[in-house]
């Protein structure tokens, strides 16, 4: 089976607590007291103590147009693209240049040549690398990113895969937007990046299993979760029907998932959820009836980073690798479609 061998968090080194983040982002959102007032209890209902910002807190008051905020994008992701796949390779004892095939992923930026083309010669990477940049999963992307590599893995069993995830959603800043939904984003997402790196059957690094791998696409769910894209950038969709749709679907899908594995819910010993935010968690509980500390990984790194997208879930994987042999570990995460990802994995004696 397709193995992970390592799982490497990074962020950047801009770290605040949340009250001093609301208290900078407030002014260039609202202009009236009573917004300000939603504004303030809803970040401090987030569930979040820390996050980390890709510039310091202060720049963010003259941030301009959306070609400078891309422009700083490319420049920070390739930094914190080249620390976290130089940490993984480093942890699995695996040199750049067994690297086979790289999927990256993003949300909140783009760039051409893509960020995994900018890390070829930077971290010494083979000139034939296979490569796949992908844009648009969203949030979902962390876990389906490590489905797809596998994928690939399957197929080259004597091979390297990589995925990385870069997530700068403080870029994204929507100024003068009194909206529900840019409030909620304000308060939730932070930066930060991930890579796994992960290996076909006929090598030799150890790591858990990947068992299987599912993927859903939930109707009528388009206008739920994404990006509008205007003249500022990136402005957030996001509506509360995001629980709506994972109480109405979850609870068939994971059971049928794992029925196809021959296990059911209560032989799951780790959870690794896609920290989304509170409500988010709530309803994987309540649609899955777990109890809340079931879900112990993700609230931590929800309250210690926030919501970092893509990479969230790869940073809730990566807190929980040590596990017994024969733990059985489920990770999923939603992004934009409404779309769903579902990776089992198993820890080998």
């Amino acid at each position: 089976m397709t193995r992970i061998a390592a799982v490497a968090p990074v962020v950047p080194d801009h770290r605040y607590s949340q009250a001093e983040i609301t208290a900078e982002l407030a002014p260039l959102i609202t202009h009236q007291d009573s917004h300000r007032v939603v504004l303030e209890r809803m970040h401090a209902n987030s569930g979040i103590l820390t996050r980390h910002t890709a510039l310091p807190l202060e720049r963010y008051r003259d941030l301009g147009s959306f070609r400078e905020t891309n422009e700083i994008f490319i420049q920070v992701a390739t930094d914190l693209a080249a620390k976290a796949l130089s940490t993984a390779l480093q942890e699995a004892g695996i040199q750049a240049d067994e690297v086979d095939f790289i999927l990256f992923t993003s949300v909140t930026g783009i760039s051409a040549p893509s960020i995994d083309a900018l890390l070829i010669s930077r971290l010494g990477l083979r000139r034939d690398v296979k490569r796949l940049p992908s844009y648009g999963l969203g949030c979902v992307a962390g876990a389906a990113g490590i489905a797809r590599v596998h994928d690939y893995l399957v197929g080259h069993p004597d091979e390297v895969g990589v995925l990385i995830a870069v997530e700068l959603c403080s870029l994204t800043l929507q100024r003068d937007d009194s909206s529900m939904a840019n409030f909620v984003a304000s308060g939730l997402f932070g930066d930060g990046a991930a890579a796994v790196v992960m290996v076909g059957d006929n090598r030799a690094e150890p790591g858990p299993s990947i068992v299987d791998t599912r993927s859903a696409v939930y109707p009528n769910s388009e206008g739920v979760i994404g990006f509008n894209v205007g003249g500022t950038g990136f402005e957030i969709v996001l509506t509360s029907e995001v629980a709506d749709v994972i109480a109405q679907y979850f609870p068939v899908n994971v059971a049928a998932f794992l029925a196809d594995n021959g296990i059911t819910v209560a032989e799951i010993d780790t959870w690794f959820a896609h920290p989304g935010g509170p409500r988010v968690l709530e309803a994987f509980a309540d649609s899955l009836r777990l109890p809340e500390e079931a879900l112990a990984l993700s609230y931590s790194s929800l309250a210690r980073v926030g919501n970092l997208s893509s990479a969230s879930v790869l940073h809730v994987l990566a807190s929980g690798m040590n596990q017994d042999a024969g733990s059985r570990g489920l990770l999923f995460a939603v992004g934009p479609g409404v779309s769903a990802e579902f990776v089992l994995l198993e820890w080998p004696a």
